[in-house]
């Protein structure tokens, strides 16, 4: 018999070799019929997989990540199960799970391929999906894989293989497909009720350019047909939504092939907005004791072959800037923490200066592969909100909980109120990716676990996310339409002190190792404020958004008065401007809704004669009329609110 723990901490016994699926079935037939895979051991595996000695187990249905995922990679599968079907001879490169669902990775030969072949494939997902073909795992040796995929000619999977060591190989199959995976996978195809293809696209194989571009296919699939209908009309509203249309129509920020791909232009409102980010976030720092520093744009090769970066990333990572100087090497700044470190070293430092708070909004430029580029999200020149704390060991875990309290302090303003803290540890299956010492790696990761669950933090662990030098807490957001965001990161660094020979002399008269925390609430400005756009649909707050109100004179008889009423305004720091066109009323305020300008203030006769204005809200209508300097004073209240 072996023992199985439950999540609730209950232990029951079962017979060595049960599966996951016969567990749920002894606890409920409602829930091992909801079962997709389960966690052993914090491992996902198939549910009908033999569990031979005592284990913790968790059932995973579709409410779980995991589960879904599993579902999605299993849907990765049915499809490329349905594409063999339709088009003979076609290869296969990777069809991961992603957030969204999945995408497969396939090379068609000379057939040309387009979103108009979807409907087809579609048909033959579901069609298939009916005949509940069960997932089998079976697992091969190197050689049985090598020669599988030989006889059948699919030359990226014999890619793929060859990395792969002897012993960890399995296949899966369901109905007449095979494929190279570990897995893991539903128990059979019939849990799929609802198909879409998404996109298509191209990829490089293995993301690299010199090899060939494969057809990306995305897809999303459901359990119930109802869920995709909600899912579709989501995909519709993110559309009204996307930063990029918000971003031009609302004259934010630009892109031009003349500048280069993935380097944004901020426009003047764009620029504005942003100056009001930076400027919140910077008093905010003032008060929590950090101090403004500015690094250069480049920085010498020297400098991140000491912290590692150079290695870990390699060259192509970073952008070489050509000097007449023979043998010099100097890069576009990747990051700001190695420069910073040499601030901290620029002089002596005793315990009794610590901690030291370095703040920078610092740009960083990094080579993304130009398919992956995507709008404000995805770029190759971003500002980042950075800062690093320099602090004794006993003060860790105290920064760090500060930082904690920063990081909700500028979610809460911007109104990001459903979030959950992710703790990225090390994978403990490949220590080897990470520079320092296991001592270090232990008391960094202790210190951010114990913080977060003192700060009563909403947290989830995740395997394998650590910086190369470092565990971090990654604070996911999920925005109006429930889709989940990276924003907002806290990492606790034993290492770079280390190799940039960081110290400071002790009570003890000796010389000691600061530890480094590195934060940015932001992440960087540029995807903040995509996230943010989306998120509240282009209406900003009303203290950051860039034109407050709009002034609507009726005619140009009242211009003088309306550019009196700016002036007061204006005054009192309250942006906004006078549309002085030659157009009806009605333009005017049809203009200023699409604008998404929180307030109009309409003048005609009656307003002048009586120093009043007649206001209207965005999205809500007319809201009467009142004095301009009693307008003034509600609209400073509700901006300092």
């Amino acid at each position: 018999m072996i023992n199985i723990t439950l999540p609730d901490g209950s232990v029951r016994q079962y017979e060595k070799g049960t599966s996951s699926f016969q567990i749920a079935q002894s606890i409920s037939e409602g829930l091992a019929r909801n079962v997709l895979a389960a966690e052993v051991n914090g491992q996902v595996w198939d549910a009908s997989r033999p569990i031979e000695n005592d284990a913790s187990v968790k059932l995973l249905t579709w409410n779980d990540t995991d589960g879904k995922a599993t579902f999605w990679h299993s849907s990765a599968h049915l499809m490329a199960e349905a594409l063999e079907a339709l088009y003979p001879g076609t290869k296969f490169g990777i069809g991961p799970a992603i957030e969204t669902g999945f995408y497969y990775d396939v090379d068609f030969g000379d057939r040309e391929f387009s979103s108009d072949d979807f409907k087809q494939i579609e048909d033959k997902m579901v069609e298939l999906a009916k005949t509940k073909s069960e997932y089998v795992r079976k697992p091969v040796s190197k050689a049985e894989a090598i020669e599988y995929f030989t006889e059948k000619g699919d030359e990226y999977k014999l890619d793929l293989i060859k990395d792969l060591p002897d012993g960890a190989i399995t296949f899966y199959t369901q109905g007449n497909f095979t494929d190279l995976c570990r897995g893991p996978h539903i128990p059979n195809t019939g849990f799929v009720k609802a198909v879409k293809l998404m996109n298509v696209a191209g990829a490089y194989w293995r993301g690299d350019e010199s090899r060939k571009q494969l057809t990306r296919i995305y897809g999303v699939t459901f359990p119930k047909q109802s869920e995709l209908a909600e899912y579709l009309k989501m995909i519709e509203e993110a559309k009204k939504r996307d930063h990029r249309k918000l971003g031009k129509e609302l004259e934010l920020f630009t892109f031009s092939e003349k500048v280069g791909m993935g380097l944004p232009l901020w426009l003047p409102k764009g620029a504005a907005l942003r100056e009001k980010l930076v400027n919140f976030l910077q008093r905010a720092q003032v008060k929590s004791g950090y101090e403004q520093v500015v690094t250069p744009h480049i920085g010498h090769k020297n400098l991140y072959v000491t912290s590692g970066h150079y290695e870990k990333y390699g060259a192509d990572s970073f952008q070489p800037i050509k000097t007449p100087q023979e043998g010099e090497e100097f890069f576009l700044k990747p990051m700001n923490c190695p420069h910073h470190c040499e601030i901290y070293k620029s002089k002596p430092r005793s315990y009794k200066d610590l901690p030291v708070r370095y703040a920078e909004f610092g740009t960083v430029y990094r080579y993304e592969q130009s398919g992956e580029l995507h709008g404000l999200t995805r770029v190759r020149g971003f500002t980042q909100d950075d800062a690093h704390l320099f602090c004794r060991p006993d003060q860790v875990k105290e920064e760090f909980k500060k930082v904690i309290d920063l990081v909700l302090y500028v979610f809460s303003a911007l109104g990001f109120d459903d979030y959950t803290a992710q703790i990225s540890l090390r994978d403990p299956e490949n220590k080897t990716k990470y520079i320092g010492t296991e001592e270090n790696w232990l008391l960094a990761e202790a210190a951010i676990i114990e913080a977060a669950e003192e700060k009563g933090l909403p947290t989830v662990v995740e395997l394998g996310e650590a910086a190369f030098y470092g565990p971090k807490l990654d604070f996911m957001v999920k925005d109006a339409l429930g889709r989940k965001w990276q924003l907002g990161t806290i990492q606790v660094d034993y290492n770079l002190p280390e190799r940039f020979e960081l110290e400071y002399t002790g009570s003890d008269n000796a010389k000691h190792r600061p530890v480094m925390i590195h934060r940015a609430p932001f992440g960087s400005l540029e995807r903040f404020v995509a996230v943010l756009i989306e998120h509240c649909a282009g209406n900003f707050p009303l203290w950051l958004t860039p034109e407050q109100f709009i002034i609507l004179p009726i005619s140009e008889k009242y211009e003088e008065y309306a550019k009196k009423v700016l002036e007061s305004l204006n005054n009192s720091d309250i942006r906004g401007l006078i549309d002085l066109r030659d157009e009806k009323i009605g333009r005017k305020i049809r203009d200023a809704e699409v604008k998404k300008i929180p307030y109009m203030l309409i003048i005609g006769e009656k307003e002048m004669a009586e120093e009043m204005v007649s206001v209207r809200k965005h999205g809500q209508g007319d809201q009467g009329s009142m004095r301009a300097e009693e307008f003034k004073k509600q609209l400073v209240t509700e901006i300092t609110v």
